[in-house]
């Protein structure tokens, strides 16, 4: 598995990484032994990069983690997890000391005395620009709470806004086939700061896998049923913005080109590989319910992608989804 290092936390990271959202909820229900055989076969793979958060599954995520790490103590990984979301995303509920409260429940979840990474969970726009953030921050490193902080966001402005303060060492933002704009703005200005991008739902929660159709049916507990139009979180968490039926049609456009690609590879996987290829991104999450996904998506750090392809990925979203996508985030 290539290894890069992980902005300015300087820690070299797999280029292909784990996301634990649906190890907690919102994707409909995982068993304990299921949630830690993916994490096993994960590691196996060569995957050493957890991204959890302390709302996925109200920590559950996180303690599941910590579970793996009880039962691997000698396992050389990276867990970062958010915070910030369990209080309503206004400006005033972000200080130090909710930071700690939150903090302190993630170490706890996970085991740990100092977190590796913190980011701020996709707060109020005026947050990241806010310098008691930062002061907060750098506070809780102080105190050997977390070794890093970072931010995930919604949007490339407030994703710019983060990269120019000297502290932050990462940004997670959704980076995929179907979200290009990062691409032009935020990769740019984060090599030039030495900032980490997490590139986060880089399947397009699972449109990129050209597996469903205008007739699947998801769970009453997965937010690709529940928040289709945001009525729960930013509708970007879901389908990455796109709109179902215009995100079913290009996903079959898309597996086409990767079948030409790499004939024996998977449409999900070259959808990684496509990631892993533009310069700048430090580690991609794709999360897995199954131990035989975390392995297909590991093996996807090991596919090369052609310009050719990149210009065909460039073209499809021009052509289907630029005009809905860029304007928004």
């Amino acid at each position: 598995m290539q290894q890069r290092e992980l902005g300015r936390t300087h820690r070299n990271v797999s280029v292909i990484g784990l996301g634990t959202w649906q190890l907690g909820a919102d994707w409909g229900s995982v068993d304990e032994s299921e949630a830690l055989a993916v994490l096993d076969s994960a590691y196996e793979a060569g995957v050493n990069f957890f991204d959890t958060a302390d709302v996925y599954g109200d920590g559950r995520s996180e303690q599941l983690i910590g579970t793996w790490l009880k039962n691997n103590p000698d396992a050389k990984v990276t867990v970062a997890t958010k915070m910030g979301r369990r209080v309503e995303q206004l400006p005033e509920n972000y200080h130090l000391d909710a930071f700690r409260a939150w903090n302190d429940r993630s170490r706890a979840n996970l085991g740990v005395d100092t977190l590796d990474l913190v980011q701020l969970h996709c707060p109020a726009t005026p947050v990241y620009s806010n310098e008691a953030t930062y002061d907060a921050l750098d506070t809780m490193v102080d105190e050997g709470r977390m070794s890093n902080y970072g931010v995930s966001v919604e949007t490339v402005e407030e994703a710019l806004v983060a990269i120019a303060r000297p502290n932050v060492a990462t940004v997670q933002i959704i980076i995929n086939a179907f979200r290009h704009k990062p691409l032009e703005t935020v990769l740019p200005a984060a090599r030039e700061a030495g900032v980490g991008i997490i590139a986060r739902v880089p399947l397009a929660s699972g449109l990129l896998t050209n597996r469903y159709t205008l007739q699947t049916e998801f769970a009453k507990d997965d937010h690709r049923n529940f928040n289709r139009e945001g009525s729960a979180f930013d509708v970007g968490e879901t389908f990455s913005g796109v709109d179902y039926a215009t995100g079913i049609q290009a996903a079959g456009q898309f597996a086409q080109l990767a079948s030409a690609e790499a004939p024996d590879a998977t449409s999900a996987q070259v959808a990684l590989a496509w990631l892993a290829a533009q310069e700048g991104i430090s580690t991609i999450i794709p999360g897995a319910r199954n131990p035989e996904q975390a392995r297909a998506n590991a093996a996807a750090g090991a596919l090369e992608i052609s310009e050719g392809f990149n210009a065909s990925v460039r073209d499809l979203y021009d052509s289907m989804l630029r005009a809905q996508i860029h304007p928004r985030w």
